[in-house]
């Protein structure tokens, strides 16, 4: 359960974030060309939910783009997403909220980095009800923010999904393995109801520009807001 101290750091956190990135009218946010081609209006429309599904370095690409232009990311209930693999992927650490376990008040937290945040991604547990879901879009709508569902999420505008992945690097019983190839297919409503299909090569590999510093070891810079929540 989210105690009185971690739902202060969330607060403490939507009191440091800057403005939202854009101009009042704007309401995209951009992403890499791979997805932009994929994407039905080449950006992440203001206020919409999207699920993801398949692959984590596919999440990480989505972030990539609204996260170099100066957008604000939050990643809740995802234990296996860290820092460095965010570092590596090209997501600017000094504006990423992780919260990998935020307790049975998950809901709650992630209502709070709606009010703060350009991005968050939620990777509900496996008895979420679909009335929290439907409360928390309704938030992201409001709040003119992107929610991001990790493998389900009902009423989602969008379904970003790997659907195949293939390995480069690899001979004839030789080679090394390099980042993986994927098969990405876009759906969902409106624009998108016909699904798209293409391979983003290398999806989730670094950028060619070099990711934020992490220290030796893996260690977090002190500039990344880690959020514990308190577990009852």
């Amino acid at each position: 359960m989210a105690g009185p101290a971690a739902l202060a750091a969330l607060q403490e956190v939507a009191r440091g974030a800057p403005p939202r990135v854009g101009d009042t009218g704007e309401r995209l946010l951009p992403v890499v060309s791979t997805l932009a081609a994929l994407l039905p209006e080449a950006g992440l429309r203001r206020g919409t939910t999207i699920v993801v599904t398949g692959s984590t370095s596919l999440l990480l690409t989505l972030l990539r783009g609204p996260s170099q232009a100066g957008a604000w990311c939050a990643v809740v209930g995802f234990a296996q997403l860290g820092a460095l693999a965010a570092a590596e992927a090209g997501i600017a650490l000094e504006r990423l909220a992780l919260v990998p376990v935020p307790g049975q008040r998950w809901p709650v937290v992630v209502a709070a980095l709606l009010d703060a945040m350009d991005v968050v991604v939620v990777r509900p547990p496996a008895r979420s009800r679909p009335a929290d879901g439907r409360r928390l879009t309704a938030r992201a709508r409001e709040r003119g923010a992107v929610l991001v569902a990790v493998d389900g999420w009902e009423g989602a505008d969008l379904r970003v999904a790997a659907v195949e992945r293939r390995w480069d690097g690899l001979g004839a019983g030789h080679g090394q393995v390099c980042a993986p190839n994927l098969l990405v297919e876009v759906s969902g409503r409106g624009a998108a109801r016909r699904p798209r299909r293409a391979w983003l090569a290398g999806a989730g590999a670094p950028p060619a520009a070099a990711p934020p510093a992490v220290e030796a070891g893996g260690t977090v810079p002190a500039v990344v807001r880690a959020l514990p929540v308190e577990v009852a």
